[in-house]
């Protein structure tokens, strides 16, 4: 009850505040709903308004807890995402090097899509292995290792105690190290083998490329200013290991670059059997091309197959005639053909790459020897 003094002329006022006890309307952050006031006037209710206090209701601050969690939601799915996608390439990346370590193993003849025959020299050089160890066989170890480490880290479960912090680190130190493995041999490919291509070379490179990129935005600028020098470090290693390695692998050998061979006729010795001599005879009728290089020792086996009498007959073209050196570049018939790899056939306007059977070629063009008025 509160009593107000009136100025003379005026009657008193006598001013009593009733509250409704609930403690939403009147927590602290309300101002009172309703007062009640009486006087010589008679009596009555006066309702004032609610204005909030600054700061946040229930739900408001329901909202912004919710936000909270959609957001920390969502910054784990990018985590989670990037994750997956080191998961990923470096499954294929696995793939690809456990081929080519059952090829080198076995010593198989690997399978080159694109570049033909020279795909299979590059793999087959001096420089697919490190210290007599096959280079796929570490990729297939560095791959592997990325795979199994991407998939803990996106199931947030890593052995051993290890933080996800440290997982992180371990797997920006291992895609460093193959990015600059891969950055190296990118380097011997343009400098050792000049004109030629390697498909699985160029596949590998793109997948630690990829991987390394995608393992150094998830780490952040920040977090990689304090871990700097690890990758810096990680590289410098890489790269004194690989130069040693071939340095001491073949100090003698001279680079593709400085190779000066004039051009020189091969001699095939093989003799030709009916069905082959028949095969050229139609190869030759419609217009099919053979592309190689003198100097390929595939296109000599591809014409061996066939012998020295059905050879003669097929339309052989030459994409080195004057030779192979430095600067010297590929005939225009073989560029416009868009040859890259040799033994290379166009056939009816299909390109097949590398050497092939017989009845492979005679299922292309369309050859039936028992077909009457096959040449």
């Amino acid at each position: 009850m509160m009593t107000m003094a009136s100025s003379p002329g005026l009657p008193s006022l006598s001013l009593s505040v009733t509250t409704v006890s609930t403690p939403f309307l009147f927590s602290p952050r309300f101002l009172p709903h309703f007062s009640k006031f009486k006087g010589k006037w008679g009596g009555g209710f006066m309702v004032l308004r609610a204005n909030c206090l600054p700061g946040s209701t229930p739900e408001a601050e329901s909202a912004e807890d919710g936000a909270e969690q959609t957001s920390s939601s969502s910054s784990s799915s990018v985590d989670i995402s990037s994750y997956n996608w080191c998961a990923g390439l470096g499954g294929l990346g696995f793939l690809e090097t456990s081929y080519l370590t059952y090829l080198k193993l076995s010593d198989s003849e690997v399978f080159c899509p694109v570049a033909g025959g020279t795909c299979g020299d590059i793999l087959n050089s001096d420089y697919s292995v490190v210290f007599g160890v096959p280079l796929s066989l570490f990729g297939m170890i560095a791959y592997g290792f990325v795979l199994v480490l991407s998939l803990r880290l996106a199931g947030r479960n890593l052995p051993f105690g290890i933080s996800e912090s440290d997982g992180c680190l371990a797997l920006l130190l291992t895609t460093t190290s193959m990015a600059t493995a891969s950055a190296y041999f990118l380097y011997i490919l343009n400098t050792k083998f000049v004109g030629a291509s390697c498909s699985y070379c160029v596949a590998s490179a793109i997948l630690s490329f990829s991987l390394f990129f995608i393992t150094l935005k998830d780490l952040g600028l920040q977090e990689l200013r304090k871990v700097l020098a690890l990758p810096l470090c990680t590289a410098a290693i890489v790269l004194a290991v690989l130069g040693t390695s071939y340095s001491s692998a073949q100090p003698a050998s001279s680079s593709s670059s400085d190779i000066d061979l004039p051009f020189y006729a091969t001699e095939i010795t093989t003799e030709s059997s009916p069905l082959a001599i028949s095969l050229a005879r139609h190869l030759h009728s419609i217009g099919a091309k053979m592309f190689g290089a003198f100097w390929c020792s595939h296109c000599l086996e591809q014409k061996e197959m066939f012998g020295h009498e059905a050879a003669k007959l097929l339309d052989y073209v030459e994409c080195f005639p004057d030779g192979y050196r430095k600067g010297v570049k590929i005939a225009k018939v073989c560029a416009d053909a868009r040859i890259d790899g040799f033994p290379a056939w166009v056939i009816n306007g299909q390109v097949l790459n590398g050497e092939q059977e017989l009845s492979e070629l005679a299922r292309v063009s369309g050859f039936d020897a028992d077909k009457p008025g096959q040449p």
